[in-house]
């Protein structure tokens, strides 16, 4: 049996990126959080420092295609847990406990991403790097457009 590579379209795209999510979201979920949630406390954690919540929820709003309410909610959810905590005037930072699950989250990602990454030479990805990319930027600019 030949099995025939196949072109990068939508499809492809959409199984790669829901296969490496539900890994994400196994791991996630033994510590009780969700993607969205470990998106924001990435975005928190690579902050030097608090970080503008408007600034957390554009980036979320940005990556994630949610609207701002959602964005809001998420951040909320995260302040109530006390893995982000409110900092004056109008800004918010990941607190210890916060670090805590983002480091341990990524701890325990790490060797996944390994695996599955494995073997695949680096060209390659840098190849799908840049496609992936070119990808993102126009549909970005296509839903802006909708959005209109």
């Amino acid at each position: 049996m030949t099995t025939t590579t196949p072109v990068l379209n939508p499809r492809v795209i959409a199984l790669a990126h829901y296969a490496a999510r539900a890994l994400l979201e196994n791991v996630l979920a033994r510590h009780g959080a969700t993607f969205q949630q470990s998106v924001t406390l990435r975005l928190a954690a690579v902050a030097e420092g608090p970080v503008e919540r408007d600034r957390i929820v554009e980036d979320l709003v940005g990556a994630l295609k949610i609207d701002v309410p959602e964005a809001h909610s998420v951040v909320g959810e995260l302040i109530s847990a006390g893995l982000l905590a409110s900092h004056e005037p109008s800004q918010v930072r990941i607190t210890d406990t916060g670090r805590a699950l983002f480091e341990t989250t990524s701890a325990e990602t790490a060797p996944i991403t390994a695996r599955v990454y494995a073997g695949i030479p680096v060209e390659d990805l840098a190849v799908a790097g840049r496609v992936l990319s070119l990808i993102t930027e126009r549909a970005d600019e296509e839903l802006a457009a909708l959005n209109k």
